[in-house]
């Protein structure tokens, strides 16, 4: 492997994690376009469904982004 080349595992994790980040982006849009966040919640189902899956993959995407960006500090180096 030449200096400085990303790996092919750490090319996936980068490419999975930045899916998951833009979907938990679109989750959040869906969350505003539900009607927002009021005391209880949000006051729809859409709203709901939004929340819901962007707290799931806003999280996870997060991790998966953080590790992606270690191991590509890490392939730089090696």
């Amino acid at each position: 492997m030449t200096p400085g080349k990303m790996r092919n595992d750490t090319r996936s994790i980068l490419r999975v994690g930045t899916g998951i980040f833009i979907a938990g982006v679109i989750f959040a849009i869906l969350v505003k376009i539900g009607g927002g966040l009021g005391q209880h919640g949000p006051p729809s189902n859409l709203g709901w469904f939004g929340l819901i899956f962007a707290l799931g993959c806003l999280p996870a995407s997060g991790f998966l982004l953080l590790l992606g960006f270690a191991k590509w500090f890490e392939d730089r180096r090696r």
